[in-house]
């Protein structure tokens, strides 16, 4: 069988998504491509001049600044709080749905 060759123009398409999204087997699936050979791919174009990777840019985006992402958190727990309310809410309007 006969490998498959890809451009120069296209390895760097997908090296520069995987960065963008930082998760390698997300962009892996996209394109129809291993995410072993887009994290290779990821490395040979950056080298060891910039040994940026996947997991540093995840881990660089986990220790952005404290203040943005504890209002991050404040605002997803205000959410997860309507929620829980609405589900209360429509919970007691099928008990009394039910009891009619």
């Amino acid at each position: 069988m006969k490998r498959k060759r890809y451009s120069p123009e296209f390895k760097a398409q997908v090296v520069k998504d995987a960065v963008e999204v930082g998760n390698a087997s997300i962009v892996a699936r996209r394109h129809g491509l291993s995410v072993n050979m887009v994290s290779r791919w990821v490395r040979e174009q950056n080298g060891s001049k910039n040994p940026l990777s996947l997991t540093s840019i995840r881990a660089q985006r986990q220790t952005d600044d404290p203040k943005s992402l504890s209002a991050e958190n404040d605002k997803l727990k205000k959410i997860i709080g309507e929620k829980e309310l609405e589900i209360e809410i429509l919970r007691d309007l099928l008990k009394k749905k039910n009891q009619l």
